[in-house]
């Protein structure tokens, strides 16, 4: 028989839960409400007068930004999986040499500031060519999420029973076919979780978008509220709705990838 939880535990959770979720619930207040509305102090609690002009707005202006975070999201992931898995692979099961060093400097460039590297990305980009394109920061944005998820591969992969990867040998499979076959399905949750960290942080990505693709043609979403903001100070309902648009997509992958994440960040963890 399970103990009865205390009420003020109950009413403690849902107060700091209202907290957390305050600032959303403002978002959308204010990207309902009427811009001579937003001037009135106190300000309203609800929308009075309510408008959708901030979602006309963000349909009309803001929807090739969305499409952009959308391509450069999925890249992130695709090419975040292809470098980290095989890395996690080589790292967690087979007896790669200097593994350790590797894991440290892994673990050291997850330290190292995002302006930093956007700085040294753009003398590179400005040889190459890719400064202001879609791959460009594609490759930026892989580079914070591949440290991560060589670290998660690694863990989860250390911890598959060897007999599984012995037996495959013995039936004539090499280090790539059991890798393919046994070793990547198994890693589903790891993988999962890789994905929905990847297209988080490409999502949300301010510093390599201002800095490598300030003068594109395609922009991603941050950069278009940021632009958006500089040249429309006065329509904050807008502004407010396009963040509401764009936290769409991150919440809708949260909610269906919770529990694989909560399986693929505890990967690792214990063993038997």
């Amino acid at each position: 028989m399970t103990a009865k939880r205390p009420w003020w535990k109950t009413v403690l959770g849902l107060v700091f839960t209202a907290l957390m979720l305050f600032p959303v619930y403002w978002m959308v207040n204010v990207s309902l409400t009427q811009t001579s509305d937003l001037r009135r102090n106190p300000p309203n609690l609800f929308p009075v007068n309510l408008t959708l002009d901030g979602y006309e707005a963000v349909l009309q202006q803001q929807l090739p930004a969305l499409g952009t975070s959308l391509m450069i999201g999925f890249g992130c992931v695709v090419l975040t999986v292809l470098i980290a898995a095989p890395a996690g692979y080589s790292l967690g099961l087979l007896r790669l040499r200097g593994r350790t060093t590797l894991t440290f400097l892994l673990l050291v460039a997850q330290m190292i500031p995002a302006v930093v590297m956007a700085m040294g990305f753009y003398a590179i980009y400005v040889r190459l060519g890719l400064l202001n394109t879609i791959p460009g920061l594609i490759v930026a944005n892989s580079t914070i999420a591949v440290p991560f998820a060589v670290l998660l591969y690694t863990a989860f992969m250390a911890g598959l029973p060897r007999e599984m990867l012995q037996a495959a040998r013995v039936d004539g499979a090499g280090a790539w076919r059991a890798f393919t076959a046994i070793v990547l399905p198994l890693s589903r949750n790891s993988t999962i979780t890789v994905a929905l960290f990847a297209f988080l942080w490409a999502w949300s990505d301010f510093i390599f978008a201002s800095t490598l693709n300030r003068n594109g043609d395609l922009i991603p979403i941050t950069l278009g509220i940021f632009n958006y903001i500089g040249n429309n100070t006065t329509q904050w309902n807008a502004i407010m709705a396009t963040a509401v648009v764009a936290s769409v997509p991150a919440a809708v992958l949260l909610i269906l990838a919770q529990r694989y994440v909560a399986a693929g960040v505890t990967a690792g963890a214990v063993k038997d």
